[in-house]
């Protein structure tokens, strides 16, 4: 179960590093997701989302109710503690998980806008050329024209502002794609650390039973 997660999370990494950088690839995998967010796909990444949030909520449930365990018998069990630690675990990293494809959803959005934006932008720009080269003899046409001109460099303006703030949005969400960068490089240290930990407790755990093997061996003579 781990691993899994394990490997979902580094697969939705390498998903926000290629829409980071502007390749070839971004713009395969734009096309892949566009086809999934078609049809059912929608409906299927909500159906797994919700199953993935659910057993995330188990594993909180059952670490929390390990925990108030302790807290009624004051003393704590080396098998519980590795339960706990093992709960915990999965629990940070399905949250982790939904949270990075958030992340890849709202950037395909963001980028899909942009490139829209970009697009009608450019059309209004060589209609507004196309206006200002034709010179029409009658006056009232191009007063008429000169309206519609005005008009359609008001239109650029807007679009122009709406790129910029769309274009921040972007560079905010790269910010933030770094950051979960940093923070998985901290959730694997703390994975290193849970596994030595939980050797250790194995380690005890097996010196435990030996011990009381031992004692029931003496009993017994």
């Amino acid at each position: 179960m781990i691993q899994l997660l394990f490997t979902l999370i580094f697969t939705e990494m390498a998903l926000i590093v290629v829409f980071v950088f502007k390749t070839p690839l971004r713009k395969l995998v734009i096309m892949g997701l566009d086809r999934v967010k078609r049809g059912r796909g929608p409906l299927v990444v909500k159906t797994v989302a919700s199953t993935v949030f659910v057993v995330m909520m188990a594993s909180v449930y059952n670490a929390v109710a390990i925990r108030r365990r302790w807290i009624e018998d004051a003393e704590v069990n080396p098998t519980d503690q590795i339960l706990f630690a093992n709960y915990l675990l999965e629990a940070s990293l399905m949250g982790f998980a939904l949270f990075l494809a958030l992340m890849i959803d709202r950037l395909h959005h963001y980028i899909r806008e942009l490139r829209i934006r970009r697009k009608t932008m450019e059309a209004v720009k060589k209609q507004s050329r196309v206006f200002e080269d034709t010179k029409p003899p009658a006056t009232e046409e191009l007063k008429a024209l000169k309206e519609e001109t005005t008009a359609l460099r008001g239109r650029i303006k807007e679009l122009e502002t709406q790129l910029e703030e769309k274009n921040k949005e972007a560079g905010s969400a790269e910010a933030n794609a770094m950051a979960l960068k940093k923070q998985s490089e901290g959730f694997l240290l703390e994975y290193d650390r849970l596994l030595e930990e939980n050797q250790n407790l194995r380690s005890q755990l097996q010196s435990l039973d030996r011990k009381f093997s031992l004692s029931d061996s003496k009993k017994v003579m």
